[in-house]
């Protein structure tokens, strides 16, 4: 089972305008902020009978960067009525001119080290080119394409999208989540309104939209997704009511705690 693309949904997470885009001046505008997320399975199709568990996000304003933290812990029951226990920690440091990225992946299957990554990245220009250096699991480089961008000015650049009222956007991200580089992203905005009910009050008073985003190998030939998340996005980058669907099951993640938190120079 392949859980790379765990980490994507926010700090990453997503979407493109075009290398003429500024999501560095957007960037300022997303907010600092812990949160909370039950996940409950939703569907399987596969070996997959059961799966419950929590996922804690973390993003904060550094003054010249974004430091974000996710740890996302599930427990699968297959069919034979065995437990498994998958863990995942990733932390990242992206500056704010979207030039910049440090990242750490690492994932355990029962206590087994089954994916460990990090390094750094480098764009020329937001918007890539660039070039990604990989510290472990082994010392190697890897180029960006033109077009790629770092998680948070990917975040940022779907935001923009949806306030302009664009539908769809599609270009290269690299989050660090995993050793094969970057990855292609589509990115479907179904819908931008103003704002609604909602139990948190600072989210209450924004606007949000529907975001559906598919990740894709950009070695394989395979027209199928890697993996794919729909949810709603607040103005300010948090998001909520979230389908993951990782191929042989979908899990839905519910906001349960969340905090604004204060940063910046």
């Amino acid at each position: 089972m392949r859980l790379r693309h765990l980490a994507v949904p926010f700090a990453v997470a997503w979407g493109m305008l075009s290398t003429a885009l500024a999501p560095a001046a957007a960037a300022a505008d997303l907010a600092a902020h812990r949160a909370l997320y039950a996940l409950t399975l939703q569907s399987a199709r596969g070996d997959v009978i059961a799966a419950d568990g929590t996922m804690a996000f973390e993003v904060l304003d550094a003054c010249e960067g974004w430091a974000v933290r996710q740890r996302l812990s599930m427990t699968l029951t297959n069919r034979d009525g065995q437990d498994i226990e998958m863990v995942s920690d990733y932390t990242t440091f992206e500056s704010k001119d979207g030039l910049r990225l440090r990242f750490r992946m690492r994932q355990t299957t029962d206590q087994a080290v089954t994916s460990d990554v990090a390094g750094d990245a480098t764009l020329e220009r937001v918007g890539g080119p660039g070039v990604a250096h990989y510290t472990v699991p082994e010392d190697t480089t890897r180029p960006l394409p033109e077009g790629t961008l770092f998680p948070m000015a990917h975040t940022a650049a779907i935001l923009d999208a949806a306030k302009a009222g664009k539908k769809f956007l599609a270009l290269p991200l690299f989050d660090g989540t995993g050793a094969e580089g970057a990855q292609d992203s589509s990115i479907a905005i179904t819908s931008w309104v103003g704002p609604a009910e909602s139990k948190w009050p600072e989210l209450a008073k924004l606007p949000s939209g529907r975001v559906h985003v598919a990740f894709f190998d950009r070695s394989s030939a395979s027209q199928q997704p890697d993996y794919e998340v729909g949810m709603r996005y607040w103005e300010n980058g948090v998001a909520d009511d979230l389908t993951m669907d990782f191929g042989d099951f979908v899990m839905t993640g519910k906001l349960k705690e969340f905090t604004l938190l204060h940063g910046g120079c």
